[in-house]
Parts: C-alpha cells; sequence; structure tokens
C-alpha cells in the first residue's frame, strides 16, 4: 500500500489536502537532499587547484560534509526535543535566511595559498568559511521536515522513514547528474548561480512546509504503525547502529581514493561510489527492498573473494574489470551493513536520533579514512582493516553441531593449503615474478574454498582475508632497499627493480621517474648520473632542451613543473639555471636524499626548488624569466586540471622570454591530454607541435620509455630545430572539443578520447 492510498478513509478534499502537503514535504527534503550532493562535486571541483588537483581534496571534503550532516542533524534533534513546534518552525526559517549571506557560491576571502603542512585541516577551514552555512542548514532539513510531518495528522505520518528514502534519491540523481548533465556543459560560475537560484526556492518550500507543520492538530508524536511507543534503544543497539554506518562510510572514502588516485581525479570517480552509497541507502530503507538482505548476505562473500583476488593480481590492463569489482564489492558491503541498520531502525519517537546514530557513525568513519589513516600508516592499510571490518558486520549463522565439526576439520585443512599458496604468493611478489594463469586460478580456488567454509563464522572469514591483503601489501611497499612515505598527496614509494639495476619513484602505482644505480654486474654507480625514464638522450624531452638552446644560442634558464626524480636538472650544461615547482614537500625530500637519487647533488646541488601549486608560486616569478617552462605533472590519475587551461596557458608566456617554448608530457595511461594542450594553444593564439616518438626506441630494460610532448610557442619560427623534423608535426586543435578553462574542463571527455585511442576509433588527428 502506497502513502498516498492510506487516505481512503477521508473525504475528496482532504484527500486532495493529503496530497499536496505530502507532495510538499517529499518536495522540499528531495530538493534539500539534491543541493547538498550538488554543491559537494561544486565546490570541491571550484577548491581543487589550489591543492593541486589531489585525490585527498575529495577525500578531506567529505569529512567536511560528513562533520555538518552530523551538526546539521544534531541541531534537528535539539529543536525538535526542546522547543516548541512554532518556535522550531522559526528558527530554522532564520537560519536557513541567515545562510543566504554565503551566497553565490565562492571560496571566501582570505583563503588563497595552502601551508606546506597540515593541508586536511586548511581545506576544512576553507570550506567552513565559505560554505558551512548553507551546507549546515541544507542538512538539517531531512530529519527536521521528517520529524514534522510525523507531528502531522496525515495518515501517512506514522511512519515517516520512507521520506528518508526521498531524500536519498534526490542525493542519489544529483549526484548522478553532476558528472553527466551538468559538468561537462557548463561552467563553474553559471553552476555557482543556478545552485544559489535553487536554495532560495528550497526555502520557500521550507517555509511551506512550517506553514503545513503549524496547522496541524496539536497530536502527540506519531507512532510506527502496529507498534506501541518503545523505550530508548539498549546503548549495545546504539553503538551497533554507529558501527554499522562507520564501516560502509569508511569504505566510501577508502574506494573513492583508490579510484581517485589509479584512474583519475574527476567529480565522476567521485560521485559514482557516494552515488552507490546512496543507492544502497534507498534500497535498505525500503519497505520491500528492491534486493532482497538475504540475497545480500549471500553475495557479501563472493565479492569479498573476488576482491581479494583482484588486489593479489592487480589486474592493470584490466582496469574496467578492476574498477568494477572494487565497485560492486563495496555496494553489496553497503547494502548489507545499511540493510542491517534498516532492520534495527527505532520507533518513530527516536527519529532523530537514529540519524544521529547514522551521522555519527559516518563521521567516525570518514575521519578514520580520510584523516587520521594517512597519519597513522605509510600504507594504504584503512582499505583491508575496513573490509575485515565489514566482514564481522555480517551476522554469525548458526549450523547443527555435526556439520560444524566436519566444517572445522575441513577448514583446518584449507587452512594449511591457503597458508602455503599465500607463503608461495609472497615470494613470487617478492622476486617480481608475473603470474601465470594456473597459478591465478589456483591461489584464488583456495581461497574461495576456505571461505565457502568461513563465511558462517566472521571472525575467521576475517582473518584470511586480512592475512591476504596483508602480506600482498607488504611485497609491495616493504621490498629490498624501498623508502615509503605517506601524506596528502599519496603514499612515495622509492624501490629497487628486481635485478637491482634501478631505483624508481612510485606514486601509488605511477612511476614517476628512475635512475641507474648499478652497472650489468651489480656494481654500485657514482658520479654524474646518467639520464634515463622518459629523459634520456633523443627522445622528446631532450629534443625540446636541445632545440631552445640552438634557437638561443647561449646558456638558457628553464622551469619545470613536476620535481620527481629531479633528472632535468642533469639536462642542464654549463651556464644552464633550472628551476623547479612543486606542491609535494616529500618528492623534494625524497630528490634530494642522494641515498635515493643523486641527480640534484651531483647536477645541481643549489638547484632551486620553489615548494607549492605551481599555478599561485610560478606566478610570482619576474615577467620573461624563462627560456623554456617545462610542464611535467600529467603522469599520474590525479592531475592538476589547472595547469592545463587557457589561462594558464597564458601566465606561462607571460614567463616566458621571446621565442620560448612550454613543452607538457602529456603522457598518460589513462587520459588523452595533447588535445587539449592544442586546444589552449589555439585559444592564446599559438602553435602546438606533438610528439610521439618514432625515432628511438623504448627499452623497458634499460629503463628508457618514449615520452608524448606537446611543445607551445607563439610563432612557428620559435621551435628552431623542431619544426624541421618530421616526428614533430603541427597539431591542430580539436574543433568538437570545447577548451579548458579556470571555468570549464572536462576530464571524462579526456578519459572517452583515450579509451577510443587504445581501440583505435579516433587517433589524434595530424594535418
Amino acid at each position: 500500500m502506497s502513502v498516498f492510498d492510506r487516505t481512503t478513509s477521508h473525504s475528496p478534499g482532504l484527500i486532495l489536502s493529503d496530497h499536496w502537503r505530502l507532495a510538499t514535504f517529499i518536495a522540499a527534503i528531495f530538493g534539500s537532499a539534491a543541493l547538498l550532493f550538488t554543491v559537494e562535486p561544486m565546490f570541491t571541483k571550484m577548491v581543487l587547484p589550489r591543492l593541486g588537483g589531489s585525490a585527498a581534496v575529495w577525500t578531506t571534503a567529505t569529512v567536511f560534509f560528513q562533520s555538518m550532516l552530523l551538526a546539521g542533524y544534531v541541531y534537528a534533534h535539539l529543536l525538535t526535543k526542546y522547543l516548541p513546534l512554532r518556535a522550531a518552525l522559526m528558527l530554522h526559517l532564520l537560519v536557513s535566511v541567515a545562510a543566504c549571506a554565503a551566497l553565490p557560491l565562492h571560496v571566501a576571502a582570505g583563503w588563497g595559498r595552502p601551508p606546506a603542512e597540515s593541508e586536511s585541516f586548511w581545506l576544512i577551514g576553507l570550506f567552513a568559511a565559505s560554505i558551512g552555512l548553507p551546507f549546515f542548514a541544507l542538512s538539517a532539513n531531512g530529519p527536521l521536515l521528517q520529524a514534522w510531518f510525523a507531528r502531522t495528522d496525515h495518515p501517512a505520518a506514522r511512519d515517516p522513514y520512507f521520506l528518508y528514502v526521498a531524500s536519498n534519491v534526490g542525493s542519489f540523481l544529483a549526484l548522478i547528474a553532476y558528472p553527466f548533465a551538468i559538468e561537462p556543459f557548463v561552467g563553474l560560475r553559471a553552476q555557482a548561480s543556478a545552485w544559489t537560484a535553487a536554495f532560495y526556492g528550497v526555502i520557500v518550500l521550507i517555509a511551506a512546509c512550517a506553514a503545513l507543520a503549524s496547522r496541524a492538530r496539536d497530536l502527540p508524536r506519531a507512532v510506527v504503525s502496529g507498534n506501541a511507543e518503545a523505550t530508548r534503544p539498549h546503548w549495545r543497539e546504539i553503538l551497533a547502529c554507529i558501527g554499522l554506518s562507520a564501516v560502509p562510510s569508511g569504505l566510501l572514502l577508502a574506494v573513492t581514493s583508490f579510484i581517485s588516485t589509479d584512474v583519475a581525479s574527476v567529480p565522476l570517480f567521485w560521485v559514482l561510489p557516494l552515488a552507490l552509497y546512496l543507492l544502497s541507502l534507498v534500497i535498505a530503507f525500503q519497505s520491500n527492498p528492491l534486493i532482497p538482505h538475504t540475497a545480500v548476505l549471500k553475495a557479501f562473500p563472493v565479492c569479498i573473494v573476488a576482491l581479494t583476488a583482484v588486489v593479489i593480481f592487480n589486474p592493470v590492463q584490466w582496469l574496467v574489470i578492476s574498477l568494477t569489482v572494487h565497485l560492486v564489492a563495496f555496494f553489496v558491503t553497503a547494502l548489507m551493513c545499511h540493510g542491517e541498520l534498516a532492520r534495527r531502525r527505532p520507533a518513530t519517537s527516536h527519529l532523530t536520533s537514529f540519524y544521529i546514530w547514522l551521522s555519527a557513525g559516518g563521521l567516525i568513519g570518514g575521519v578514520s579514512t580520510g584523516l587520521l589513516a594517512p597519519h597513522l600508516f605509510t600504507w594504504v592499510a584503512e582499505y583491508p582493516i575496513l573490509i575485515g571490518a565489514a566482514i564481522l558486520c555480517l551476522p554469525a549463522v548458526a549450523v547443527p553441531l555435526v556439520r560444524a565439526l566436519t566444517e572445522q576439520a575441513i577448514k583446518r585443512l584449507l587452512f594449511l593449503a591457503l597458508a602455503v599458496a599465500l607463503a608461495v604468493l609472497f615470494v613470487l611478489n617478492w622476486l617480481e615474478v608475473r603470474f601465470s594463469p594456473t597459478a591465478a586460478v589456483v591461489v584464488t580456488s583456495i581461497l574461495l574454498a576456505a571461505t565457502t567454509y568461513c563465511w558462517r563464522r566472521p571472525a575467521s572469514f576475517a582473518a584470511i582475508v586480512a592475512f591476504v591483503f596483508v602480506a600482498n601489501t607488504y611485497c609491495f611497499t616493504h621490498d629490498r632497499g624501498n623508502h615509503v612515505v605517506r601524506n596528502f598527496f599519496g603514499v612515495l614509494n622509492a624501490a629497487e627493480t628486481s635485478d637491482g639495476r634501478f631505483r624508481v619513484l612510485w606514486h601509488g602505482t605511477i612511476g614517476q621517474g628512475s635512475q641507474r644505480i648499478r652497472d650489468e654486474n651489480g656494481h654500485p654507480l657514482s658520479g654524474r648520473p646518467e639520464v634515463v625514464a622518459e629523459f634520456f638522450d633523443g627522445a622528446g624531452i631532450a629534443q625540446v632542451v636541445d632545440a631552445v638552446r640552438e634557437r638561443f644560442g647561449r646558456p638558457i634558464n628553464y622551469a619545470v613543473i613536476g620535481l620527481g626524480t629531479g633528472a632535468m636538472t642533469c639536462r642542464a650544461r654549463a651556464g644552464d639555471t633550472v628551476t623547479f615547482y612543486e606542491i609535494d614537500p616529500d618528492v623534494i625530500r625524497v630528490a634530494r636524499n642522494p641515498k635515493l637519487f643523486n641527480y640534484i647533488s651531483e647536477c645541481g646541488p643549489d638547484t632551486e626548488i620553489v615548494q607549492g601549486d605551481a599555478r599561485l608560486t610560478l606566478s610570482d616569478a619576474p615577467e620573461k624569466a624563462y627560456d623554456m617552462i617545462f610542464i611535467d605533472a600529467f603522469l599520474g590519475a590525479a592531475i592538476p586540471t589547472h595547469l592545463l587551461t587557457r589561462e594558464a596557458m597564458a601566465m606561462y608566456f607571460s614567463k616566458l622570454t621571446p621565442h620560448g617554448i612550454v613543452a607538457v608530457h602529456v603522457s598518460n595511461r589513462n587520459l588523452e591530454l595533447a588535445t587539449v594542450v592544442a586546444g589552449v594553444a589555439h585559444a592564446n593564439d599559438a602553435v602546438a607541435r606533438y610528439y610521439r616518438g618514432g625515432d628511438v626506441e623504448a627499452n623497458p630494460r634499460e629503463s628508457k620509455w618514449v615520452p608524448k610532448v606537446v611543445a607551445v610557442a607563439r610563432h612557428d619560427g620559435d621551435f628552431g630545430l623542431l619544426s624541421a623534423s618530421r616526428f614533430w608535426p603541427v597539431l591542430d586543435r580539436d574543433s568538437g572539443q570545447a577548451v579548458w578553462s579556470d571555468d570549464y574542463s572536462n576530464v571524462l571527455g579526456a578519459l572517452a578520447r583515450k579509451w577510443k585511442e587504445r581501440m583505435g576509433l579516433t587517433p589524434v588527428q595530424m594535418p
């Protein structure tokens, strides 16, 4: 029976009135939720450039949103519990109107450049100063309006939890709409203006709900249909609710961080896990869930086994499959936890308290994952910890004694087999031996078999999975000679290759440069190091430096955005000057440590390194200071889009001497960026030339990789030697692609173009 069908005992006039009253409350709750979950990716995208496009920006922003959500729920609870209805109505309207002072949406004054340390807390302060009050007012609307509705004489008021579904539907639809229907077509300024107008509309709806609630008969609080008022839940139940809310909240940030770091830090990959999180709430709190809770409990162990297998074998070449497994496992886990929450929800009289428990658990999970874990662990330990915690949320299943004893014996045998398999896995990972399909099938089968007999015992199941995660991670983060450090910008790992000849700087799973440290016979090397990776002699980046030097006929002064291992220091010759711009302080420490990489110590110990976001710090440089600006900030997935805009290119040219060149390293395994650079070059009346190799060959054994580089100059004659090379053709702008600006960027489009390029559908067009 729907909520509309419950008015059949009323007269036709009352039925119409009930319909309109319910529609008004639903519209206000739906609109509030939609605005909440539209402003999250929108404002985070506004702030992203100030911290170099780091994936941690969204993680930290989510912690702020969870904090404000809890504050709003507590505020709603206090209004409902301690103030008369009419006083509560007036106070909340005043708070909503006061929030308009922060509109239209903008970054608050005084929050220009972030500090060199404690970026997370600075970012939370920026969010609080900029959008804290509007977000707080909106976050209170959900539980507050449900409580108001529960105190009316509407027939559906006996069980207002169905309005929580309306709230989550609004949140879900807004999140899905943002990356697909809003971001690709509307600039940030227009988005902010539209959001402001919608906020005013929600205030009108809140006022209408207040009017309807104030006219209702003075009834006692409605009770859940078919039940008497329940006593306050036991503290164990409250803790269970908090825990069941904390686990999926923490996993939400862990999965989002994984995707944003290894794929791309864009609103699509921010909102996709969050949308699945909200969808799980929608399904779990339905009267008749679309996916039965019993089916979720059966699917959960299978999903965890699949996730564990993906983590073990790390199939980077099967990116879509890997992402799918991570997201499906997360969704099923969230659905399981939220289903348990829905099963435990209290009577209506404790409605606002229930939402406080949920929000408190969400904040605990968010703070633990987003703020504490990066400081407590040097590797991403929170992901396996949360997977283990999720398994412990699985209800234990009672089985007959004989069957239990049989399973216990089989389980011990499987534990032994699993231990042997994991020992072999550990050794293979240590030696960096590729896994054969047979080995993958054997290890996964043993794990699946062990899980079959252990999933009824959550503690045993969690122990198996946790051991697999820890052993696997240890192989990759504590290999011989490794130097691992973690901060706001991610995990850095300076690790030797299996043959001991090279040391590679890894940021997550992406190499940021390497150095030869031993010869073929294993003898340590000393003195001026050979330049390898993408910077080796004869490849595109070296060609740009040589062309600039030949064009000017004198020592040159060049800037490099993105330090890496500092290899570009060794591209300088006598009299040249190089200045690096690097946002990550730990990258600077690693590159300056001669025990790890000695490019800087041997080739330029006095090299200047400017720490901070390059867009901000480079703007402080004198006009016409550099003969070349090389931008090497796009190897990773969390690319700083603000360095690829029309305005950014104009700023680069203002820092170049006449006839200087801007070179952009556009090698990226997930994004096609060459045409983006061509677009911003064309918008600045400049010429772009594109190098994709062909004159040199990669040699992975010698750690040499052919880079993709786009060189940009004011006039074609400024390219010098490059203009005469057939390996540097002119790259025209793609007329079907909008130019990126500080107000607009479309990383989703770059992701799609890269996929099409791999499929051979739309290669980059040359004239």
